[in-house]
């Protein structure tokens, strides 16, 4: 037996303790009679944890009347036209993951109208040429195996359009990647990877680009010819730096480089639709003017554990953040212009040797320290980029709103809107609302005429006691911040924004998460810091229920006790837990960081 089929046959064992090692015969009864009529009805076969050790050999001739199971092919009400065999379908989606699959035979190409493929978590560690055949696959996942080469026939798959190659033992990528030009999504991450073919930037259709955990050291020079480009991710690799113009990316919206070697930010000069920078965990000592004048649609920036010792005053041109990252760097004093951007929620700077703000300010969190540096900004003073916008009038006329496809009517001390202004945004077509920093105390209903257009939603800082049930209506909205208002409670109807990705109920008044919140599959960041919230619910009734959660901000509140289930939360990259009551873990962990609070949890957990 292959050390990879016996690693395979371990892990089975150690996950089912009555798994046993299935012979040829027990495998080929796995592909039933009813399994195979259900598959020629519906043109799917789902053999997904089936313990599979061979793959049943009914199934590479599924397609074929005369090789096929008779009785099962046949054997079908034929009172019912449905089924008539006429109405029988070729298989188009086969699922083989999850089983202890140590090769795959060549007759895999008789399935020649396959478009989907799951062969992820297995233990193959070679491909059959045949599957060069399967020239209508449009999605492909390979991860989780230990393949270190494809077959030369792999890049006859001209139709890809998903290609999963993670968690696997490639030391290199073949340079004919460069002929499978429909792909859009590319995952790569955890493998051995110490180069990039030169010809990856024919991807141009390339979407997602996933490199995480390897060793590359550089990237290749034509990376930025992939013009559709909106997600990459290096985390945990070698690099020295990013391509010197990576403002050729003109797509890109969210960028994950933590945890390599990077000394230099490169220029991101075209890079518009840049909204999240993470870059921590590297060895970056400045941050150039010319780099925060360029990125007007930055959100989120993430330059914690580098080398920075000082922040120029241009950093409030990045006006759109929301959430700054600065710990454990080399600060020792904030420029007083942070206070004018308008939409900053979150500004983490402990693990400085900050000496203009004293420590207890700091560990208020970041409005008092936004506060604190207003204050000494004085009264007159005011820099153009804190000017409101649209100060000729009260409100954007239709023209100025169609520009930016915005609404913006923040710190205007409104305590109502007009419809007509809705009225108007909706001609815009703007997808990006911010009415913040008003005395609101109702969210206007006007508002939910915008409830089809809406993509980010921003009514900080008024003073809401409770939300409208129209919130349900806004089925595209990916962030919404409700933050610095007087809210007990969320209705259940925020429970229906499954499009949600982000949400902000930092400095409110609630005493728990409310259980809306966890039904909220496709969150990715949960702040909640400075609120009376008194526990964590971690189970999978919880945040347990958040599959997609990587950041969750629970600073300043009530908390007593950290469950150490929270420890089993794998997505979770940014975790934040200062200012609460419990005892453990200790504050010497939580400085630490994310992971040593995670594997302090994770270590507690009981057997």
């Amino acid at each position: 037996m292959k050390p990879s089929a016996t690693r395979s046959r371990i892990r089975q064992q150690a996950l089912n303790p009555v798994f046993h090692w299935q012979n040829k015969d027990e495998d080929d009864k796995v592909l039933s009679k009813v399994k195979i009529k259900q598959a020629l009805k519906t043109g799917i076969l789902n053999l997904s944890g089936q313990g599979l050790a061979t793959v049943p050999e009914k199934l590479w001739n599924l397609s074929d009347s005369e090789d096929c199971d008779k009785d099962a092919r046949f054997d079908i009400d034929r009172t019912n036209d449905e089924d008539s065999w006429w109405n029988q379908k070729t298989l188009t989606n086969l699922d083989l993951s999850s089983n202890a699959l140590s090769s795959i035979s060549e007759n895999v190409s008789n399935l020649a109208d396959l478009t989907v493929l799951n062969l992820q978590d297995n233990a193959l560690t070679t491909l059959p040429e045949g599957i060069g055949c399967l020239t209508k696959l449009t999605k492909l996942s390979l991860s989780r195996n230990t393949l270190t080469d494809l077959p030369e026939s792999f890049f006859n798959l001209k139709e890809l359009r998903s290609l999963n190659l993670s968690h696997n033992d490639f030391a290199e990528v073949h340079s004919n990647v460069s002929d499978l030009i429909m792909l859009e999504v590319l995952d790569i991450s955890y493998n051995s990877l110490n180069s990039l073919p030169g010809g990856i930037g024919f991807l141009v259709r390339l979407q997602q680009l996933t490199l995480n955990n390897n060793r590359l050291t550089d990237l290749p020079n034509d990376i930025v010819n992939l013009r559709n480009l909106q997600k990459m991710e290096l985390t945990k690799n070698d690099l020295k730096q990013l391509p010197p113009v990576m403002g050729e990316l003109r797509k890109l919206e969210c960028l994950y480089v933590q945890h390599n070697d990077i000394e230099e930010l490169p220029d991101f000069t075209g890079c518009e639709a840049l909204k999240e920078l993470h870059i921590s965990n590297n060895f970056i000592k400045s941050i150039p003017a010319d780099f925060c004048e360029n990125l007007p649609q930055l959100k989120i920036l993430d330059l914690r554990d580098n080398k920075i010792e000082k922040l120029p005053d241009e950093i409030s041109m990045l006006a759109s953040l929301t959430r700054l990252d600065l710990s454990n760097n080399s600060i020792c004093s904030l420029p007083s212009c942070l206070s004018t951007l308008a939409h900053l929620v979150s500004l983490q700077v402990e693990g400085n040797p900050i000496r203009s703000i004293r420590r207890d300010i700091i560990q208020c969190g970041t409005q008092r320290i936004l506060k604190t540096l207003k204050e000494r900004d004085g009264p007159g003073k005011r820099t153009e980029t804190s000017k409101a916008p649209f100060e000729e009038s009260t409100f954007p006329d239709v023209y100025q709103m169609k520009k930016g496809r915005s609404l913006i009517v923040s710190n205007k001390n409104l305590i109502d809107i007009p419809d007509q202004v809705f009225f108007d945004a909706v001609e815009a077509s703007v997808y990006n609302i911010d009415i913040s920093k008003n005395k609101l105390a109702e969210v206007p209903v006007g508002l939910s005429h915008l409830s089809r257009l809406t993509t980010e939603l921003n009514i900080s800082h008024n003073v809401l006691r409770v939300l409208p049930q129209f919130l349900s209506q806004f089925d595209r909205i990916s962030y919404l911040n409700i933050s610095n208002n007087l809210l007990t409670d969320l209705p259940e109807v925020v429970g229906l924004l499954i499009t949600l990705r982000e949400l902000n109920v930092a400095n409110n008044q609630l005493k728990h998460i409310p259980p809306c919140v966890y039904e909220l599959k496709g969150l990715e960041i949960l702040l909640a810091r400075d609120n009376k919230i008194e526990g964590i619910d971690a189970t999978e009734h919880g945040l347990g229920a958040l599959p997609r959660l990587a950041t969750l901000d629970l600073a300043n509140n009530n908390i007593k006790q950290v469950p150490p289930m929270l420890g089993m939360l794998k997505n979770i990259t940014t975790l934040e837990l200062l200012g609460n009551s419990f005892r453990q873990p200790r504050h010497q962990i939580i400085e630490k960081g994310t992971e040593s609070i995670m594997a302090y949890l994770r270590d507690r957990i009981p057997n």
